[in-house]
C-alpha cells in the first residue's frame, strides 16, 4: 500500500477543472480517495471510492495520473 495523489476530475464547474487528491494505492492497482471533499466541489468520485485512473496528457505537455472510474 503506497500513499499518492492523483488528479480528480470536478463536476458543474463549466469547463475541465482538476483537484489533486490524496489517494491509498491498493494491491490491485487501483485507488481509494482519501480525504474530505471542499465545500462548494463536487468531485466526480467521493472520497472513500475506489477507482482506477491512466495518466494523460495536459496542455502544458505533461503526463498526470486522472481517476477515471469506478473500480
Amino acid at each position: 500500500m503506497t500513499l499518492t495523489a492523483l488528479l480528480m476530475p470536478l463536476l458543474n464547474e463549466g469547463t475541465d477543472v482538476w483537484r489533486p487528491v490524496a489517494v491509498k494505492t491498493l494491491d490491485d492497482g487501483t485507488y481509494q480517495i482519501l480525504g474530505s471533499m471542499p465545500d462548494g466541489e463536487e468531485w466526480t468520485f467521493a472520497p472513500g471510492s475506489i477507482v482506477a485512473a491512466q495518466l494523460r496528457t495536459f496542455s502544458d505537455g505533461e503526463e498526470r495520473l486522472v481517476a477515471v472510474h469506478p473500480a
